[in-house]
């Protein structure tokens, strides 16, 4: 059983110096592509490395006091490109060229035959994490929308064809990960934000098709992007009252370095809410105060009990002592807003 105003991740944890090159990654948007170079340890050690290092942050996570742990996205370049390469019907080798949301051209997967799931992705990194903690357990997936969006397309010719068979794809991995005894699944569709027109088109039901039938608790983080990469923060979302009409369980947003209206959640009244309250451009780490007032501007529009606390993002960009102590201050945020809300 979750305490009331549970505190989780978002997904990512800040991997260690040793096993991939910050700087290097720091320096460029995330990767669509393989970006294999990030890796600093050798082909031949580097799964065992990653499973250290997910141990790690499984471990931090604890100590922390989490109650909701994530395996920290120690095995992956990005959010997106594991999964998405992995896919029969895309060329890696010879990829094409997309716009992020910058504006500015990426290297991308070019999808050259229909896009299927080739086999589990994530299985392993959830039999692994559930082996190494009794507490509950999210893993994410990259959505079905933000990939078609992240791919150049010289097959289907209509991008909605191509994020339906982006989400069939990961309807199958999501029940495998449930399968394999994750708690939540979580769905990354941060392109929902950044392009809106097509994500009401047609990215609504390529987000519902990817959730068709699935057993068990689902989730979709939002988001204006990482601070580290993107700095200019909308003052709202441009798309997220739509998601009431998805079949997620849980809508995951940022709230703290946008400073957002929170008032926008009412237009969220099934969904548990993933409240975003740590600021990711500043590495100033928030007092636990902090947190809880960033907690309370939710609760006049959300009752506590469809709140999870989480950070705005993904802490991957973040030094790892930074992330460790706004992960820390958002726990003890949390239960000085528990602790008021039970009278204790």
């Amino acid at each position: 059983m979750l305490p009331l105003l549970p505190t989780s991740l978002v997904g990512s944890y800040s991997q260690p110096d040793w096993l991939i090159d910050r700087k290097n990654l720091a320096g460029r948007f995330p990767p669509r592509v393989r970006a294999r170079e990030l890796w600093r340890v050798a082909p031949e050690f580097l799964e065992q490395a990653q499973d250290d290092a997910t141990l790690l942050a499984i471990r931090d996570q604890e100590r922390a006091g989490l109650d909701i742990i994530t395996d920290g996205e120690m095995r992956r370049e990005s959010y997106s490109n594991r999964f998405a390469t992995a896919l029969d019907g895309v060329d890696i080798d010879n990829p094409g060229t997309a716009l992020d949301r910058s504006g500015h051209p990426n290297p991308v997967p070019r999808i050259v035959g229909p896009v299927r799931r080739r086999h589990a992705v994530g299985v392993r990194d959830v039999s692994f994490l559930r082996t190494n903690t009794d507490r509950t357990i999210k893993i994410t997936v990259p959505g079905p929308f933000t990939m078609s969006q992240q791919a150049q397309d010289d097959f289907y010719g209509d991008p909605e064809k191509a994020a339906m068979d982006y989400a069939v794809a990961i309807n199958e991995e999501i029940n495998d990960l449930f399968a394999a005894g994750a708690d939540i699944v979580q769905i990354d569709e941060p392109y929902m934000q950044a392009r809106p027109e097509p994500a009401r088109q047609y990215g609504l039901r390529a987000l519902n098709r990817s959730l068709d039938g699935v057993k068990g608790t689902t989730a979709v983080h939002i988001c204006f992007g990482y601070a580290a990469v993107i700095h200019a923060r909308p003052a709202g979302y441009s798309f997220l009252p739509e998601l009431e009409q998805s079949l997620a369980n849980q809508i995951s947003i940022e709230t703290a370095q946008s400073s957002l209206d929170t008032s926008i959640l009412r237009t969220l009244p099934t969904k548990t809410i993933i409240l975003g309250v740590l600021d990711l451009s500043d590495m100033t780490v928030e007092a636990p105060e902090t947190v809880a007032a960033r907690i309370r501007r939710a609760l006049t529009h959300v009752p506590p009990e469809r709140i999870v606390v989480a950070p705005d993002c993904g802490l991957k960009y973040l030094p790892r002592d930074v992330a460790w102590g706004k992960m820390k201050s958002m726990v003890e945020g949390a239960k000085i807003v528990r602790s008021q809300v039970q009278g204790g």
